[in-house]
């Protein structure tokens, strides 16, 4: 059976959201407000901490990421889930436990299919209809949920002794958070256009790949650490008419462009045609950016041994032309330049993170890994981090020195490394037998070979190169943009 998905939103435009999020807040109060020690500790975490933050969780997820993420609200009913079989375990006879287990489950992971927009009649989930059905059957699964929550804390109200809080705010509180889930069906809409939608899975700064051969899969676990699967490719560019295309683009107003531009707008041509090299891994997990490129360098905000250096990150799209490429880098290189001081958002994230003790900071970094593993990174540090890109260029040349081989960083994402060196000249013999000179620039890449195989790579990067022997053709409109594979 064909499994259609689509997308729900909800507007914070609508108050029903906002009163949705607060009776999620004072759920979690009373969970917490239940918090006393004398169930032992894991009662105490499943039946109090866990509904608690599941229901603080649901307030966040609802006005920050409704918009667009809706489906992770179905982690605090697999919260209430959990609750609810370790309730009628400890207060039914075992088969009645059973039996709720059983349909606790069931109801689950329907609500859960509603919420991440998967139905179970084929195509008719397309339809408004049948978004319309999907809402319903999430209201009837949440009054469901209600049902048994109130039968079963009345079974526990009449036979167990010290069950006596029925007066309390901390006994409503499944009841407040299912209210909170009703209000939320009544205030979602499905998303009509034909974009792609995150889902489970998914993160902030990718779509996770979904159809990649079993042994991509398993080779992300064989190597989970970047730097175990890095390759270095050096190349040498004759730089003849590129160099030519440079001065043409000076001469037409555009008095910084240089190398740098010329294969950053060559590298973005290179990724609309082949998306595959704008992959990444975290988690051990193979992701796509929906986003366009996020390209990373290190600049030195003057050519002096004192001047202190910055990452700039600029992000670009695939269908970007040379004159995009351009203003896009030269915005954003002048706003990190326009002082002397530290002024970045990078160096202000990184001046308070020199403040912290060296062992809390050990801490903090690892949390910080842990959190980039499972996706939870805020959007904020994503944004500043030069570890996290789709790839970081080093210009060797302007520092007058041969091209590097530069490590892949084990933090964050960034899958491929490219640094270019100075430039030379090669007395050779042309086809006619004469010795001419002629002048090369040497470049290195150092890729992350999970991402793509090497007959990929190889394909890439002999395109890259081809562009760069003809950049005329980086000026020709680019029509052919492609999408990395589902």
């Amino acid at each position: 059976m064909k499994h259609a998905r689509i997308a729900y939103t909800v507007s914070r435009k609508n108050p029903l959201v906002w009163i949705a999020m607060v009776l999620a807040l004072a759920a979690a109060v009373g969970f917490f407000q239940r918090l006393s020690g004398e169930t032992g500790f894991w009662a105490d975490c499943l039946l109090c901490v866990l509904p608690g933050l599941g229901a603080v969780y649901f307030a966040y997820q609802l006005t920050v990421n409704g918009r667009e993420r809706i489906y992770r609200l179905s982690l605090p009913l697999w919260l209430l889930t959990a609750e609810l079989i370790c309730l009628a375990w400890g207060v039914l006879p075992w088969y009645g436990a059973l039996a709720v287990s059983i349909i606790g489950l069931s109801v689950g992971y329907l609500a859960h299919r509603v919420l991440q927009g998967k139905q179970f009649s084929g195509t008719a989930g397309k339809t408004a209809n049948g978004a319309f059905a999907a809402v319903c059957l999430l209201a009837i699964l949440v009054l469901l949920y209600s049902v048994a929550f109130f039968l079963i804390c009345g079974v526990a109200s009449i036979f167990v002794e010290k069950f006596n809080v029925w007066t309390e705010l901390r006994v409503f509180a499944e009841l407040l958070l299912l209210c909170a889930y009703f209000l939320l069906c009544l205030s979602m809409r499905q998303v009509k256009d034909d974009r792609y939608h995150p889902t489970w899975g998914d993160r902030f700064d990718g779509r996770k790949i979904r159809s990649l051969s079993p042994i991509a899969v398993v080779g992300t676990y064989i190597m989970p650490e970047r730097n175990q699967a890095n390759v270095f490719f050096p190349d040498k560019l004759e730089i003849t008419a590129l160099e030519k295309y440079i001065r043409e683009k000076r001469a037409n107003g555009y008095e910084q462009f240089g190398m740098t531009e010329a294969l950053l707008a060559a590298y973005v041509r290179t990724v609309s045609k082949y998306p595959g090299i704008n992959r990444f891994i975290s988690g051990e997990k193979i992701y796509t950016r929906e986003d366009g490129m996020q390209f990373c360098m290190t600049v030195k905000k003057e050519m002096t041994k004192e001047s202190p250096d910055t990452v700039i990150k600029v992000h670009l799209q695939p269908g970007d032309t040379v004159e995009d490429v351009y203003r896009k880098f030269h915005e954003t290189l002048n706003s990190a330049k326009k002082s002397m001081e530290l002024d970045s958002s990078l160096d202000g994230v990184t001046a308070l993170f020199g403040m912290i003790p060296g062992v809390v900071l050990k801490f903090v970094i690892w949390l910080l890994k842990l959190l980039d593993y499972f996706g939870l990174l805020p959007r904020f540090i994503l944004e500043v981090s030069p570890f996290h890109g789709s790839i970081f260029f080093t210009s060797m040349g302007s520092l007058g020195i041969p091209a590097v081989y530069h490590h892949l960083y084990n933090f964050g994402n960034l899958p491929i490394f490219l640094a270019f060196g100075r430039k030379y000249r090669v007395n050779e013999v042309d086809d006619q037998g004469n010795t001419v000179s002629r002048k090369y620039m040497d470049y290195t890449f150092n890729v992350d070979e999970r991402i793509v195989d090497g007959f990929y790579y190889a394909t890439v990067i002999k395109y890259f190169h081809k562009l760069l022997l003809h950049p005329e053709r980086l000026d020709e409109p680019n029509m052919e943009i492609n999408r990395d594979i589902p």
